[in-house]
C-alpha cells in the first residue's frame, strides 16, 4: 500500500465533499445565523455518536467566541437533563440521517417546552427536519473511509458549518481580540492581550535610578547592585532624562575612557525609548525586539514621564508572552 497516496485520497474526497456543501448553502443558513444571533439564552448543541463529538467541538468554539453554549447529551437529556433548558435557548441538533433514536425521542418534548430547534442533517425528509424550526440540509456526502461507512466527510461538513456559524455570529456581535483573551486567560493570546507592562516590572521599589549630574562611579555601583543591566537617569522630580546600559559601559571601557571622572550626563542616552504604564507587555517586547539593533531593557513611565520601573525582555518572556 502506498500510504501517502491513501492519505492524499482521503484529503481529496473530503475537500471535494466540502465544496459540494459550500455550493449547496442557501438562505436557510442566513435564517439560522439570525436566530442564533438574536438568541437571548444559550445555544445548545446535541448529537449522538460521532455527531456528538462534533457537537462538543462546535459548542467549545462558540463559547470561546462569546456565544454562550453547552452540549446536551441526548441520552442524559432523556433522563432529566432537559430541565437545564429554558425557552430563551435554542438547540442545534446534529444528525446525518435525521433519524437517530435518541435525537428523535427529544423532539416532541422540546416542542412542548417551546424551545426552538435547528436541524443539521442530510435527510430533508427526516423526523428531525419535520420538527425543526430552522434547518440546514447538507448534500449527501461520500465518506472517505475504505468502505464508505464510517462518518468522515459528513462529520467534517458538520464541523465546518458549525465553525462558519460561530465565526459569523461572533462578527455580528462585534467580538474583539480582547474578548477572546478574556475567555482564554491561560493561553498565549490571553497573556498577550491581558498582561500589562506594569504586571511584569520586577520590584518597582528598587528600580535602578540615579540623579542627573551624579558620578558614573555611583551609577556603576547601582547597576551592579540591582543586576538589571541598566540604570535610569532622572531629575529631582523623578522624570526620566536618560538611560545607561551595560552596553554603554562596555563601549566606553573599550575606548579607554576613565568612567570614575565623568558624570552620568556624559554617558547616558538622552530621550531613550520607553513605554507608558498601562500598555500591554507584548508592546514592550516589540519595542525591544523589532528593531535593527535589539535592546534588552525599556523604561516604564507614567503620563508625565515619571519613572514607574524598568522592564527587561526576559521579564516579558518569563510571563509566557512571545512575539
Amino acid at each position: 500500500m502506498d500510504i501517502l497516496k491513501e492519505i492524499h485520497k482521503v484529503f481529496d474526497i473530503e475537500i471535494s465533499e466540502l465544496k459540494k456543501v459550500d455550493e449547496s448553502l442557501d438562505e436557510s443558513v442566513t435564517d439560522v445565523i439570525h436566530a442564533i444571533n438574536d438568541c437571548e439564552g444559550k445555544v445548545i448543541l446535541c448529537g449522538m455518536g460521532k455527531s456528538g463529538h462534533i457537537a462538543r467541538k462546535i459548542s467549545a468554539s462558540m463559547s470561546s467566541m462569546g456565544i454562550p453554549s453547552y452540549v446536551l447529551h441526548p441520552s442524559e437529556a432523556l433522563h432529566g437533563d432537559l430541565g437545564s433548558l429554558t425557552k430563551a435557548d435554542i438547540v442545534i441538533m446534529l444528525s446525518n440521517s435525521g433519524e437517530s433514536a435518541e435525537i428523535c425521542s427529544l423532539l416532541p418534548n422540546l416542542r412542548i417546552m417551546g424551545i426552538r430547534v435547528i436541524a443539521v442533517t442530510s435527510n430533508s425528509d427526516s423526523t428531525l427536519v419535520k420538527y425543526a424550526d430552522y434547518k440546514i440540509i447538507l448534500p449527501k456526502t461520500n465518506e472517505a473511509g475504505a468502505l464508505g461507512l464510517a462518518p468522515t466527510s459528513s462529520t467534517t461538513a458538520m464541523l465546518v458549518i458549525g465553525d462558519a456559524i460561530a465565526v459569523v455570529v461572533s462578527k455580528m456581535r462585534d467580538f474583539k481580540k480582547e474578548n477572546f483573551a478574556l475567555y482564554h486567560p491561560a493561553g498565549s493570546l490571553g497573556h498577550k492581550l491581558i498582561t500589562k507592562v506594569d504586571d511584569v516590572v520586577p520590584d518597582k521599589n528598587n528600580t535602578p535610578k540615579i540623579l542627573t549630574h551624579s558620578r558614573m562611579a555611583d551609577a556603576i555601583i547601582i547597576m551592579c547592585k540591582t543586576g538589571m543591566g541598566a540604570v535610569l537617569v532622572v531629575n529631582s522630580e523623578d522624570i526620566l532624562e536618560g538611560i545607561i546600559t551595560d552596553g554603554d559601559l562596555k563601549r566606553y571601557l573599550k575606548d579607554g575612557i576613565d568612567l570614575n571622572h565623568i558624570s552620568v550626563n556624559e554617558v547616558m542616552t538622552v530621550k531613550p525609548i520607553c513605554i507608558r504604564s498601562g500598555e500591554l507587555a507584548v508592546n514592550a517586547l516589540r519595542l525591544m525586539e523589532n528593531r535593527e539593533k535589539k535592546i534588552h531593557v525599556v523604561p516604564v513611565v507614567d503620563s508625565e514621564n515619571r519613572v514607574v520601573g524598568l522592564v527587561r525582555n526576559h521579564d516579558v518572556i518569563n510571563a509566557g508572552i512571545f512575539l
